[in-house]
């Protein structure tokens, strides 16, 4: 009976992940619509290999080496709206720069303390093809507001 638990388990979550990856607004038609709307707006920046963002507050603090632990405050979408993940108030993420999403790490190496970002992350420079788990199907552009509070030098 327990096999059949694990089984159904697996199922359910693959088609959770199937049915988020068939909604029409999380298509790739979709994702690619949003990038490009996304490089319209005011204040927008595009780097080389396709991280936008635009800034919302500028800092005068440090910049983080990617060697560093920063403390953020941060929520993410996908581009339907629908919020993945975020930090608890009062309770900032610490993070090593390197050690997390490459648009991310990208960001961040530019950011200074007091910086708060909102991030376009097209899925190549996010999860990719694999997603994470529940909360992102594969190959979707990634929306974070993202606010450096602490870089720490190790």
């Amino acid at each position: 009976m327990m096999r059949f638990g694990a089984i159904l388990a697996v199922f359910l979550g693959a088609s959770t992940a199937a049915a988020m990856a068939a909604d029409p607004a999380l298509s790739p038609q979709a994702n690619a619509a949003y990038l490009a709307a996304y490089a319209h707006k005011p204040g927008a920046v595009r780097t080389a290999d396709g991280l936008e963002y635009r800034i919302i507050q500028h800092g005068k603090g440090a910049r983080p080496a990617a060697s560093d632990l920063v403390d953020v405050y941060y929520w993410g979408t996908l581009i339907n709206g629908k919020l993945f993940d975020q930090t608890k108030p009062g309770v900032p993420a610490q993070f090593p720069v390197n050690g997390v999403i490459p648009g991310w790490t990208e960001a961040l190496l530019l950011m200074r303390e007091g910086d708060r970002w909102e991030l376009a992350i097209p899925a190549n420079l996010a999860y990719g093809s694999s997603g994470a788990g529940d909360a992102v199907p594969p190959d979707q552009t990634l929306v974070f507001e993202v606010s450096l509070v602490k870089v720490t030098h190790p």
